[in-house]
């Protein structure tokens, strides 16, 4: 629709804009942008205008991805938070207490006589994690597609349905493989992504503090999950806990519904000659624009780069400690991490809230130490010292996976941060998943720990150095209101001062960004984009006040 000369026509036969009309169009927030050739404004109500001001309205206007700020607070914010805090947990939870099933189900298939029953076993959690992680860039592009909500959602069913079906098939490995190991993990990959894009969604002032207390719902869970798993095993048997643990993932189902985006997903690609269909299928499912961010790009590289040997210290510390402490608890050291490490996902989200914290080098410097501390785990001369070590290493540990999602936002903007925590999921899928074995490897050979540990502590400083280049290079990130190419000082440019009517004082009137339909100076005329009905309610308002 186009309101023609209708508004022009209207002022130069009043010959005077009315201090309403004029304080309506004030009130409205419109984003006008008017060039210096578009005449002097009247300075009394006798003056008439001597220009007029063309408004033209765009339909279907393209709705803009940042015409909304996350509110930071309210009852559906706070909820989104529970909600996310839950699924984290519930995920986390389950895949991090595989070792209380691992031992049960070792000895069920050792009493059939198989000779491999614990790699067999250990290879159903190690499918769990291994899917979770790498089929993270498919939760991205699916949420970009079908959303936020329908994707937490889809994860929640795979994933009680899969815990509910490994119930029925606990005598056979390979269909667990499929259940728990490949069913369950594509459940929680499809869950966890947005569990952390949705953050923010809601929040930006807090958005660290709320992201460290949502990935430290894993630590909670953790903690709780054991004992009531331990006496669901001894009093009703594996099938049972099987189906009480498929029960409690049924609260994905229930938080997705909370899920409700505030940021609308990309914009379909447009369609240009010389594209296959091939490419512009692939443009629609990925979003191209993250990997022309050279920060992203760096960022995305190095992070995989510095998990290299990230496990290898949970998976083996037991061991170590049997070789290097003999007779000492070898499981106090493995909680110790995960008692700190949900602290410090509190603490160092905080923290990154801070004026000033760069989160980038926040998260350098924890994986700085985490690596240094790894190097020293072999040097250790007490068991005193080896908990001191690894309360340290928890902390640092929380303030890595803390500032995932917020850096992802940073980066990338609301558009693109789902698919970049996506990819860079998947991408540390390999290290994650090729470090403990390779560890394994070199201690089966050396019968000793210094040289996996040195393996395991050099690529966390290695990545961390390396991410020093995001600092000098061009921010690439999506055009949004404060990175537009057309913006001064944070500022979009087409906000000005405009000399009023009527003798008021100058405003600023703020004009939102639109890509790729920008608001345009031509011909001294101003030219608006919004919808069909802000136009017909801004016509009918001038007319009733004149």
């Amino acid at each position: 629709m186009t309101l023609n000369r209708s508004l022009s026509e209207k002022i130069e036969s009043n010959g005077h804009v009315s201090h309403e009309t004029e304080k309506f169009l004030l009130d409205s927030k419109k984003s006008i942008c008017i060039s210096d050739n578009l005449g002097h404004a009247v300075n009394g109500k006798e003056k008439a205008l001597e220009s007029f001001i063309e408004v033209h309205i765009e339909t279907p206007p393209r709705r803009n991805t940042f015409d909304k700020e996350p509110p930071d607070g309210g009852v559906r914010a706070w909820s989104v938070m529970v909600s996310a805090f839950i699924c984290n947990g519930v995920i986390f939870g389950i895949i991090n207490t595989y070792g209380v099933i691992h031992s049960l189900l070792t000895d069920r298939l050792a009493e059939q006589g198989d000779t491999e029953a614990s790699s067999k076993a250990a290879l159903v959690g190690s499918l769990t994690i291994g899917t979770t992680f790498l089929l993270s860039p498919v939760a991205g592009c699916l949420t970009d597609k079908i959303g936020l909500r329908l994707t937490t959602f889809i994860g929640g069913v795979l994933s009680a349905g899969g815990l509910l079906m490994s119930s029925f098939l606990t005598q056979n490995i390979v269909a667990l493989y499929l259940t728990y190991g490949i069913m369950f993990g594509l459940g929680a990959a499809l869950a966890y992504t947005p569990t952390l894009a949705i953050l923010g969604h809601y929040f930006k002032r807090y958005l660290g503090k709320v992201s460290g207390f949502v990935t430290a719902g894993s630590s909670v869970f953790t903690v709780i999950l054991p004992p009531g798993m331990d006496y669901m095993l001894k009093g009703y048997g594996l099938e049972a806990t099987l189906r009480m643990m498929s029960l409690i993932s049924t609260f994905i189902i229930m938080c997705s519904f909370v899920y409700k985006p505030l940021h609308p997903p990309p914009e379909p690609p447009k369609k240009k000659p010389g594209r296959s269909k091939t490419n512009m299928f692939f443009r629609s499912i990925v979003n191209v624009q993250i990997w022309k961010c050279k920060k992203y790009v760096i960022w995305a590289m190095c992070v995989p780069i510095a998990l290299f040997g990230y496990f290898v210290p949970y998976v083996h510390m037991m061991k170590f400690v049997q070789t290097a402490f003999p007779g000492r608890s070898e499981n106090l050291p493995v909680m110790c991490i995960g008692i700190t490490s949900g602290m410090g996902r509190l603490m160092f989200g905080a923290i990154a809230d801070m004026r000033g914290v760069n989160r980038i080098y926040l998260q350098q410097l924890s994986l700085v130490c985490i690596g240094l501390i790894t190097l020293l785990l072999p040097l250790t001369s007490s068991y005193v010292l080896l908990i001191v070590f690894t309360l340290v290493m928890g902390l640092f540990d929380g303030c890595f996976i803390s500032l995932l999602g917020p850096i992802a936002y940073e980066i990338c903007g609301p558009s693109g941060a789902t698919q970049a925590i996506g990819f860079l999921l998947g991408l540390s899928s390999v290290p994650l998943t090729v470090g403990p074995p390779v560890a394994g490897k070199i201690f089966d050979r050396t019968g000793s720990y210094t040289m996996p540990l040195i393996m395991a502590g050099i690529p966390p400083i290695i990545g961390s150095a390396v991410m020093l280049l995001i600092r000098f290079v061009k921010d690439e990130r999506p055009t949004t209101p404060s990175t537009d190419s057309k913006t001064l000082n944070g500022t979009p440019e087409c906000t000005q001062k405009l000399p009023l009517m009527n003798g008021h004082s100058k405003f600023t009137a703020e004009a939102y960004a639109i890509p790729d339909r920008p608001t345009a100076l031509i011909n001294g005329r101003a030219h608006l984009a919004d919808t069909e009905s802000s136009a017909d309610a801004l016509q009918q308002s001038i007319e009733s006040l004149n």
